[in-house]
């Protein structure tokens, strides 16, 4: 019966005989599983996936091809270098009647942490943190670029300086008078008055681009985001009583941070690791109504992230 059914993509040629870089599906809903330590059960998520068409005569690929394999690859294995590349050069091979040397698979999904209050003993709380991998196989070379995003807490430098600035003047128009000073007056007054202004601080994102090498054992995302998290040193928290809110607020005045600094750590933190890397910083600002920006790579000419 499916042989009498019509493929007008065999049977008809193009009625404008153009190549095509990519043609395929975005946003296939699919669960993976993620080869990575940290990910103990399948994630949801959402694929787009593409071969290129250089045969200007042909007029269309095959989709269902490609859902088949990407489906059939989903559903039997984790996900990881080799079971991409592998997933890839499958899809190309599907597509050989129409010319195809190119394939491409983005996959966008959270990873759910649970994470540890900073000081009260049991207490957790979840973050979610957005990954997208992008697999690309062109002319027999694979790539696999990695992005995590992570928010953390920034305080500005500035701000806090002019600060300290009005609390020191401040507790000299008090005091200039007293020759000496009981310790207890002088904690009484910080106590009512140290907040006589305050930094301002705000939310941040950093969103994280490695090339993950070909032989890499698992995906290493976790490690990625643990290693980034630490070099901020101001991760978001989920669950807080007070006590870990004020071990917070502890971490943010003893980590001032501009934009540029932070996306320097994470050069830093991210340079002995990974070869290729690529880091957008942004400080979603209290002070403004516009957002502050930093990127940084250390990607050549020949290793753009696409």
């Amino acid at each position: 019966m499916t042989a009498r059914l019509p493929d007008i993509a065999l049977t008809e040629a193009s009625p404008m005989p153009l190549p095509l870089d990519g043609v395929g599906m975005r946003g296939v809903e699919l669960p993976i599983w993620p080869d990575d330590p940290g990910v103990r059960h399948p994630v949801h998520a959402r694929a787009d996936v593409e071969v290129d068409l250089p045969d200007p005569q042909v007029k269309g690929i095959h989709m269902s091809r490609l859902y088949r394999l990407l489906c059939d690859s989903a559903e039997s294995q984790k996900l990881g270098a080799a079971s991409l590349q592998k997933l890839l050069r499958a899809m190309v091979e599907s597509h050989a009647d129409c010319g195809s040397a190119r394939a491409r698979l983005v996959l966008s999904f959270e990873l759910l942490c649970k994470r540890a209050a900073l000081v009260t003993p049991g207490l957790h709380g979840w973050n979610a943190y957005p990954v997208r991998l992008e697999a690309l196989w062109r002319d027999g070379s694979f790539t696999l670029d990695a992005q995590v995003r992570v928010t953390y807490a920034s305080t500005c430098p500035c701000s806090a300086a002019l600060s300290r600035q009005l609390i020191a003047q401040a507790f000299d128009a008090r005091f200039a008078t007293h020759k000496t000073m009981a310790t207890a007056d002088a904690l009484a007054w910080l106590q009512d008055n140290a907040t006589l202004a305050t930094p301002h601080s705000q939310r941040s994102i950093a969103d994280i681009q490695v090339r993950l090498p070909h032989d890499a054992p698992d995906l290493g995302l976790l490690r990625l985001i643990d290693l980034a998290e630490a070099a901020l040193g101001t991760p978001a928290q989920g669950a807080v009583k007070r006590a870990d809110e004020q071990a917070f607020a502890r971490l943010n005045g003893q980590n001032l941070m501009y934009v540029e600094d932070a996306a320097r750590r994470l050069q830093a933190a991210l340079a002995g690791s990974f070869a290729v890397t690529r880091i957008d910083v942004r400080h979603l600002e209290s002070l403004h109504p516009h957002d502050a920006f930093a990127r940084v790579s250390n990607a050549s000419a020949g290793e753009v992230f696409a």
